[in-house]
């Protein structure tokens, strides 16, 4: 669907929302996302749960990274979260998007804001973030197709009524990078308050032709309707562009030191862009003490383009290089809805939830790959010199390069998603508790190959179990066990090809059963502690006649802990551990599962008005290619560190240190010849005040 026909439907259903508020309230007839328990986000509840849950009745593994945290430590992007975060790790992701692994489970698609869906491949800016929850194992019944390994929601930013005030955050680094973030909240009536967030970023690194710049834009308002419904509205604009650099080539089975102040890239051709328009209404209402519900309607818009150089081929003197251009739109809408309602039977005590979801994404994408014409194909070789030198091969030939000669491919997607969950959480005594539920999904998708002229459809119906057991041996101490399953359309997370063997398959099944520990030491400090085992089912058609099929797939167990909180009243730790084994269907190591991981950061507060920072992250050695143990990413570890200085009860400057030790690490690889250099030293000063 166009863009502005988009727009039209997004203000034509928010309208339509507002003004059937109070016949909605009246009728009883309501749905959607979230039961609201507090006006202020807690540090221990987990908003995206359905409804909001306290991570001590959480029967999976949970973090939670507050506002202050992310200040604090200095984040500027999920992958600074995810480095302080135990069972979770970093890809590559190409060099232009998120890309997290979730417990062995790579993902580009598994993002949240507010629970809702935002699987466009991007790197997401933390502006208007007012917490971000990390959920590890399968959540296919709160959140549908996907959600394999696990989620990142991003809980951002809403106004408040009563308020009047804001902040702003600016800062630059030795790099050369430049932020700045306005937080503002207005009271504009009596019942009702507009919050504006806006942000710019100027980006730079420690690698040569890096930069790019970022913007959003983000108000939202708040009604209230009436003392029982409340009308939220949110529109987000982001205009991005970096460069997109995808690292160096490997020799002798890991990275090539030598290389590492080489940039395999060009300014004029590695580059990513993208601008993005997001409209949300929500409206929630309680119809008593018990029961409470609300419908959200969203509609986002994504135009984005992506194009690179990169190493595919060394060895040692030579350089092959390879790359495409990807340019990507997607037009979502969201309908999605939930009631939450408390009741007794008997000495039981049920808190149901059901819901209801309706996606309909239209995408469109075009694949244009390099050519050279010299080799009138995709592939060329060089020298190494820096920087590298695309006008003349290795033979000293000149050469040039263009992206518009080899289509690749060309495809349109049109998805329709109608799913209905329902989960009951039954408080057998008070000391047990009993999670069930389940979803059915009925994921609809058709691929149309331009190019090729052809097209092909499938549907699924899936339905997605959940149980779990939590004993609380205390208020503040629960043991707990859980089973949860999700599935993987064959169209894979970004929906840009299906062809007709994949079309004839099942979905990839996941599954995880948990066992774990959640100890409330005591208000402010929290110690968790997981085993699990998690099993994902593929199927595949095999090699020879292409007519049976075959189950091949990755099984992955391991444990973990998390200890967060004040150690004392001056000492604030976050403490984390992972311990992963893999195998894949063939039986060797898969890729990008280091393991162990293990982070600590600790806040100590000198006195009122001055304090100190430091973390150390630690990564073990990880396969950089399934099933062959000698092409590896080496171990490493990282020291970060950071002060703060409170000038006054409205002022705060902070340093911030990354890797002062300036360490020569490899996070991530995306493939054989891509691995990433991690950044060197840098020190980023800010001042944060608020109004």
């Amino acid at each position: 669907m166009a863009r502005n026909e988009n727009t039209l439907r997004a203000a034509i259903l928010l309208a339509l929302a507002s003004a059937t508020s109070n016949a909605i309230a009246q009728a009883g007839d309501n749905l959607e996302e979230i039961v609201v328990t507090s006006d202020v986000l807690q540090s221990n509840q987990v908003n995206s749960l359905q409804p909001p849950m306290q991570l001590i009745d959480v029967p999976q593994s949970a973090s939670i990274v507050t506002e202050d945290q992310i200040r604090n430590q200095g984040f500027r992007e999920l992958g600074d979260i995810a480095r302080y975060t135990p069972g979770i790790n970093t890809s590559q992701g190409e060099g232009h998007r998120d890309s997290i692994v979730f417990r062995g489970v790579r993902s580009t698609a598994d993002f949240y804001q507010d629970g809702l869906r935002d699987d466009v491949q991007y790197y997401r800016s933390l502006y208007n973030v007012e917490q971000v929850e990390i959920l590890r194992g399968p959540n296919a019944l709160l959140f549908g197709r996907g959600g394999t390994g696990g989620i990142i929601n991003r809980v951002t930013k809403q106004a408040i009524i009563g308020e009047q005030g804001g902040s702003f955050d600016i800062g630059s680094d030795t790099f050369g990078a430049f932020d700045f973030a306005a937080d503002y909240n207005i009271q504009t009536g009596e019942n009702s308050a507009l919050r504006i967030n806006v942000h710019t970023d100027s980006l730079e690194n420690h690698r040569d032709m890096y930069d790019g710049d970022r913007v959003g834009f983000n108000p939202t308002l708040k009604v209230a309707l009436s003392p029982q419904t409340t009308l939220d509205l949110s529109y987000e604009h982001a205009n991005h562009e970096r460069f997109i650099d995808r690292g160096i080539p490997t020799i002798n089975g890991e990275p090539d030191r030598s290389l590492d102040d080489i940039t395999f890239g060009d300014e004029d051709i590695n580059v990513q862009r993208l601008e993005a328009d997001i409209f949300t209404g929500k409206l929630s209402h309680d119809f008593s003490d018990m029961t409470k519900g609300a419908v959200t309607v969203r509609v986002s818009e994504f135009e984005k383009m992506y194009r690179n150089l990169y190493a595919s081929g060394w060895d040692g003197t030579l350089v092959e290089m390879d790359g495409y251009s990807d340019p990507t739109t997607r037009d979502n809408l969201f309908l999605n809805g939930n009631l939450v309602t408390q009741f007794d039977s008997g000495n039981v005590k049920h808190t149901l939830s059901i819901g209801a979801e309706i996606v309909d994404t239209d995408n469109s994408n075009y694949r244009y790959n390099t050519f050279w014409s010299t080799t009138s194909d995709d592939n060329e070789v060089f020298a190494i010199s820096d920087p590298m030198n695309w006008r003349v091969n290795s033979a000293g030939v000149a050469t040039s390069v263009d992206f518009t000669s080899d289509l690749k491919s060309s495809t349109t997607s049109d998805i329709e998603v109608n799913s209905i969950y329902i989960q009951d959480q039954i408080d057998v005594t008070d000391n047990l508790i009993v999670l069930l539920g389940g979803r059915l999904d009925q994921f609809d998708i058709k691929v149309t190959d331009v190019k090729a002229g052809t097209s092909q459809s499938r549907e699924d119906d899936e339905f997605s179990p959940r149980a779990g057991v939590i004993f609380k041996a205390q208020d503040n101490l629960s043991f707990y066990a859980s089973y949860s399953e999700s599935f993987l359309p064959r169209s894979g997370e970004q929906f840009k090809k299906l062809t007709s063997s994949a079309a004839r398959l099942d979905p990839d099944v996941f599954e995880n059963t948990e066992f774990g520990v959640k100890w409330d030491i005591n208000s402010s400090l929290s110690f968790s502690a997981a085993y699990f085992d998690s099993e994902q089912e593929q199927a595949v058609r095999d090699s020879v006649t292409g007519e049976s099929s075959e189950i091949v797939g990755l099984r992955v167990d391991g444990y973990e802990f998390e200890l967060k909180g004040q150690l004392t009243d001056n000492l604030y730790v976050a403490a984390g551990y992972s311990n992963l084994d893999g195998k894949t269907g063939k039986g060797g190591e898969p890729r990008e599962i280091p393991d162990h991981t293990a982070h600590i950061w600790a806040n100590y507060q000198v006195n009122n008005n001055f304090g100190l920072g430091i973390g150390i992250t630690r990564q073990g050695e990880s396969n950089i290619k399934n099933d062959n143990s000698s092409l590896v990413l080496p171990e490493y570890t990282r020291y970060d560190a950071a002060a703060y200085y409170y000038m006054s009860d409205n002022t705060t400057i902070r340093l911030n240190v990354e890797n002062w030790t300036d360490e020569l690490y490899f996070p991530h690889s995306h493939s054989t010849h891509q691995a990433s250099v991690g950044e060197d030293i840098n020190a980023r000063l800010s001042i944060t005040r608020s109004f």
